[in-house]
């Protein structure tokens, strides 16, 4: 399975997240050498979800981010396109929506917030998926987006690229049910954006106040920001 592939068609990476859901979680906390924890932590905390808001986790999967960011008592709904995620997790019993990011089936500002934890990367069209996210979240609501980066030490960045994502592929193979669908992955996270041009990317989109905080050496980098109010409407 190639990106190419993927690439040509959305649904594929669908599948592919379709093969994997079973044991994603337990991949995830191993190629990341346990990390992940701390990487959803980080991202709650800059969402800071509050008890009686309406949050939106969008690629969801198994909802292991949706039930975090539910225990300070946000109504919180966990979104996917793959089903099998949403299986995967359905025994959390959380609100699951099978939901494609680029047309979502949620009313305008129903959110007062929206997280996005390694999904923005396999949209089709990255601007797309953050309009779409900017128009499902109230004026004043906030955007946080956890996703692979670029490692800001140049050291860093060569051990990361030339040995760590290589070696993505034989350790799926000993946790994964479908180690090949981490070749995507791996190349997925070598063509994404650095930290600056994604976050032009997210103001392009329409969100203010565009930051973001570098983890593990910006391998991984949380991107906030938040919707601006109409100042049109706000003054009529």
């Amino acid at each position: 399975m190639s990106r190419a592939d993927l690439d040509r068609d959305p649904r594929a990476v669908a599948a592919m997240f379709d093969d994997v859901a079973r044991r994603y979680d337990l991949a995830n906390t191993v190629l990341s050498l346990g990390l992940d924890r701390h990487w959803r932590e980080v991202t709650r905390r800059a969402l800071s979800p509050a008890s009686g808001e309406r949050i939106l986790d969008l690629a969801a999967g198994t909802g292991v981010s949706t039930a975090e960011f539910a225990r300070s008592g946000a109504k919180c709904v966990a979104a996917d396109f793959s089903f099998g995620m949403l299986s995967a997790g359905y025994s959390r019993g959380l609100p699951m929506v099978a939901a494609d990011a680029l047309n979502l089936p949620f009313a305008d500002a129903t959110f007062d917030g929206v997280a996005m934890l390694f999904g923005l990367r396999n949209l089709a069209d990255t601007a797309a998926g953050l309009r779409e996210m900017a128009r499902v979240v109230r004026p004043g609501g906030r955007l946080v987006i956890c996703e692979f980066s670029t490692p800001t030490r140049q050291a860093l960045r060569s051990v990361y690229r030339n040995l760590a994502l290589r070696a993505v592929p034989p350790v799926a193979r000993a946790v994964s049910s479908n180690p090949d669908a981490y070749v995507y992955l791996a190349e997925s996270i070598l063509a994404w954006p650095d930290q600056p041009s994604l976050a032009a990317e997210i103001g392009r989109a329409g969100w203010s106040e565009v930051a973001w905080r570098d983890l593990t050496g910006g391998i991984v980098a949380v991107h906030r920001a938040v919707k601006p109010y109409d100042s049109q409407r706000d003054s009529a």
